[in-house]
């Protein structure tokens, strides 16, 4: 009998953690998709802002380091947006 009660202790504990890292993994990967789509959005900005007319422009105009900053930006918002998708956090 004291056999069966510790495998159920030892059961429930890895169902415990189970749904633990479960509910961990749906919560960073919300973030990763929203972060994501943030970043993205930034990069989207820096490489369009020389076709805006903003205050920003006149003051700080826009060149090459824009553009490549953008486009790191996107690539990274991409990569975070692809994790959130893999959910591959505790492997």
């Amino acid at each position: 009998m004291p056999t069966l009660i510790s495998d159920m202790t030892i059961k429930s504990n890895e169902d415990y953690e189970r749904q633990r890292n479960k509910r961990v993994a749906g919560m960073r990967s919300v973030l990763d998709y929203a972060m994501g789509i943030l970043i993205i959005f930034v990069g989207i900005f820096l490489i369009v802002r020389n076709k805006l007319d903003i205050a920003l422009n006149k003051r700080f105009p826009p060149d090459a380091i824009d553009w490549f900053l953008g486009s790191l930006f996107v690539i990274y918002g991409i990569w975070r947006i692809y994790r959130g998708y893999k959910k591959n956090y505790f492997k």
